[in-house]
């Protein structure tokens, strides 16, 4: 009898297809693909982004990564990509939400909470019903120059176990995991997902040996 339920893995920061390729035949169920951000790592051409998701075999998702706000431009990004997710990095406002989803009704849409307080909780009860599932991650949206994602850091996990039992949708941890933590995040918060990107690189390429023990420990977890 398993402690927790196998959670699906995404990697993100993928750069090519022999990367997803790597991803994917360790067990990854998920690919995340960054595109244009104000800062952090992984970030590649959208034409590349196009035809990394054309390579990617179903039923494994290809997240875009966006900072995109709008529902128009978002509509168009995605046009040009060919995800089979819009991952929301930055905060979307409730219509934009609404008019995203009828331009793109067969498309998932995973928006990203950065927990940091309380007003996290609250930012992530009013939009999960406009979307599909939430990242919680350890960005900060307020700076100058914004943080909206691959930071390596860790957050606080109460709070994203707060957010996790507060909502109806699926939710993806992520923010500083690694082989070393993944055991502990799963137990603390349970989420449906983890999400992952400098935990298992080496010099900003995907390391195979990490990524191995990153997927030992996970499925020790599930039993």
């Amino acid at each position: 009898m398993s402690a927790h339920a196998m959670p699906r893995i995404k990697i993100c920061c993928i750069s090519s297809r022999e990367e997803a390729d790597l991803a994917i035949a360790a067990g990854a169920s998920a690919l995340g693909l960054v595109s244009t951000m104000p800062s952090g790592p992984g970030v590649i051409e959208e034409a590349l982004i196009a035809d990394i998701a054309a390579h990617v075999p179903p039923p494994v998702a290809t997240f875009l990564l966006t900072a995109l706000q709008e529902a128009e431009a978002l509509a168009d990004q995605l046009a040009r990509c060919r995800a089979t997710v819009l991952q929301l990095v930055d905060h979307v406002p409730l219509d934009e939400l609404r008019r995203l989803r009828s331009r793109c009704p067969g498309v998932k849409l995973v928006q990203v909470i950065h927990v940091r307080d309380e007003q996290s909780l609250e930012e992530a009860r009013e939009v999960a019903p406009l979307v599909d599932a939430l990242l919680l991650d350890s960005g900060n949206p307020g700076l100058a120059v914004k943080e909206l994602g691959g930071t390596g850091r860790v957050h606080d996990w109460t709070l994203s176990r707060r957010i996790r039992d507060g909502v109806s949708r699926p939710v993806f941890l992520a923010g500083g995991l690694h082989a070393g933590n993944v055991a502990q995040a799963i137990t603390a918060v349970v989420p449906f997902g983890l999400d992952l990107c400098s935990g298992v690189r080496c010099q900003g390429q995907l390391d195979l040996g990490k990524l191995n023990s990153f997927m030992r420990v996970v499925r020790g977890v599930a039993g």
